[in-house]
């Protein structure tokens, strides 16, 4: 088979239905829109959510809780993801970033949790450390350095 020989599977490439051009095209007079009503009408329908005028579902159920807008978000890691380094590195959020650990950097920085062993002497720059993260690092004769 040749590029020139290609051609798309039968029934893959469907023409385009004309509306409005006429009753023998199948789709004339209203367009597949039925007879009369709000959505016969250009601009016509409703909202997304609107339920006739009755009270919406998200209104109706009971509502807990509250979002707090102050709440630091920190990218997580475990000490036992940092074996991946070379000795004496010094590990920060943007070369986690370019590794792939993290996806994206929140703003509130790095938190290291001490899930894990590190078995490397390691200089780490983060927001945050738990106990045992710093414990270890410090452990394998490396530093936990809160920036």
């Amino acid at each position: 088979m040749k590029l020139h020989e290609l051609k798309p599977a039968a029934g893959a490439v469907t023409k385009p239905k004309r509306k409005g051009r006429g009753t023998g095209s199948g789709l004339g007079k209203s367009a597949g829109r039925g007879g009369d009503g709000q959505r016969s009408r250009s601009g016509g329908g409703v909202r997304v959510g609107f339920e006739g005028g009755q009270m919406p579902l998200a209104r109706r159920i009971p509502k807990r809780g509250f979002t707090n807008i102050f709440k630091k978000q920190y990218n997580l890691i475990n000490v036992d993801d940092l074996n991946r380094f070379d000795e004496n590195t010094e590990v920060t959020v943007e070369m986690l970033k370019d590794l792939g650990l993290v996806k994206k950097i929140e703003k509130n920085g790095l938190k290291v949790l001490g899930d894990g062993e590190l078995n490397k002497k390691l200089t780490v720059k983060a927001a945050k450390f738990t106990k045992s993260a710093a414990e270890k690092i410090e452990g394998a004769g490396g530093k936990a350095e809160v920036i």
